[in-house]
């Protein structure tokens, strides 16, 4: 499983991953989707879910619909960058901050105090979660001018609720705009989701219910609920489940660079797939006889701001003044995700076409060796 706004290069990574652990990858799923899959196969009827997943690295909120065992993701959206260690970041600086006045030293600066520190930090989270005040108690943190230095600090829930406001404000525009592209409204959605540890955390619960206007499902435990999902859809692709179809979507929009280093979209970002798209380009130089078409992935305007997929050139182009010659680009993407693309000249039958299966940036090769290396008895 994967958080859902990850790319096709972490995805990729993610399957190289498990083959170096010496598993056969049969499938990526994403984790909100894994989610709703667990809780649904329990809970048969109609509805729609917002599955609301803050985990230890990344944030994600999927729209689901269930109707009739079809589980259709309407929606995905997220922020990679939003976590429980950034959460952890912000305590470790408000304990070194404080040390700092009273002591006059930085524990950031020293590796082993800093991983201390971060230990105890994201144990005072944890502890946060449900008690009201916490001690954090580190002796021998750091060797002052008079010798060994202790921190001994009492946090409170609020202390660290205050300190984490920017953090639990980010949870809001996702949310958001993932209800948007689904076309639904907070009052649309029939159950909450909370998955990943954070979501223990009081306040990010309020916020999910100040977003959503109602409170989460109980009975779900956040830390097992995709692994469960990961086992449904494995009875799924086995055929053990006969009654449960799963339509999910590209979390990224696709496209092609063009002039100006412009990102002409031809896929958008919550497409259900398979599915097939195309548009029509014209030349922008006279007589020109080629066009290279580099395709991208990602939310950005600006092209070479998002990832880039791959490059490909479409050659003997007719000369013409500039405009004329039109090349019509088709963007196929299977189930698995993997990109199809081609192009061909408007009027003649010239055409090419490029299979984008995503990279690691890891060969056969490397991956076969990497995996060779977790054997028993491996020597180099």
């Amino acid at each position: 499983t994967v958080p859902a706004y990850f790319d096709d290069v972490q995805r990729q990574a993610t399957k190289d991953a498990g083959q170096i652990a010496g598993l056969t990858v049969r499938a990526i799923l994403n984790e909100p989707t894994a989610a709703a899959l667990a809780y649904g196969v329990q809970h048969q009827h109609n509805q729609r879910l917002a599955v609301f997943d803050l985990g230890g690295g990344t944030f994600d909120i999927s729209i689901l619909a269930i109707e009739n065992g079809v589980f259709e993701v309407l929606a995905t959206h997220g922020d990679t960058t939003l976590g429980g260690d950034d959460f952890d970041r912000v305590i470790i600086d408000l304990l070194a901050d404080m040390f700092q006045q009273e002591q006059g030293l930085d524990l950031r600066t020293d590796s082993v105090a800093l991983q201390r520190l971060k230990e105890a930090a994201e144990r005072a989270k944890i502890e946060l979660s449900s008690a009201m005040t916490t001690d954090v108690n580190l002796p021998f943190i750091a060797a002052g001018p008079s010798g060994p230095v202790h921190l001994m600090r009492e946090l409170e829930r609020g202390q660290l609720e205050r300190a984490c406001k920017v953090l639990i404000d980010r949870l809001e525009a996702p949310c958001k705009k993932a209800l948007d592209d689904a076309h639904c409204t907070p009052n649309d959605i029939d159950q909450v989701l909370l998955v990943g540890g954070m979501t223990r955390m009081p306040a990010v619960q309020e916020r999910a219910v100040g977003i959503f206007g109602k409170p989460a499902s109980k009975g779900v435990n956040p830390d097992e609920i995709v692994a469960m999902g990961a086992a449904v859809h494995s009875g799924i692709m086995g055929g053990e489940l006969q009654e449960v179809v799963l339509l999910d979507v590209t979390p990224h929009d696709m496209g092609v660079k063009v002039a100006g280093d412009k990102m002409s979209v031809v896929i958008q970002a919550n497409t259900s797939i398979p599915t097939r798209a195309k548009k029509i380009f014209a030349t922008t130089e006279d007589s020109q006889t080629f066009v290279a078409i580099e395709v991208h992935q990602g939310p950005n305007e600006v092209a070479s701001k998002n990832r880039r997929l791959g490059r490909f050139v479409l050659n003997d182009l007719r000369a013409a003044p500039r405009g004329q010659t039109k090349v019509e680009v088709s963007f196929t993407m299977d189930a698995d995700g993997i990109l199809e693309i081609t192009a061909n000249e408007i009027g003649t039958n010239k055409a090419v076409s490029i299979t984008i299966e995503a990279s690691s940036g890891l060969t056969v090769e490397e991956i076969t060796r990497l995996r060779a290396r977790t054997h028993p008895g491996y020597r180099e």
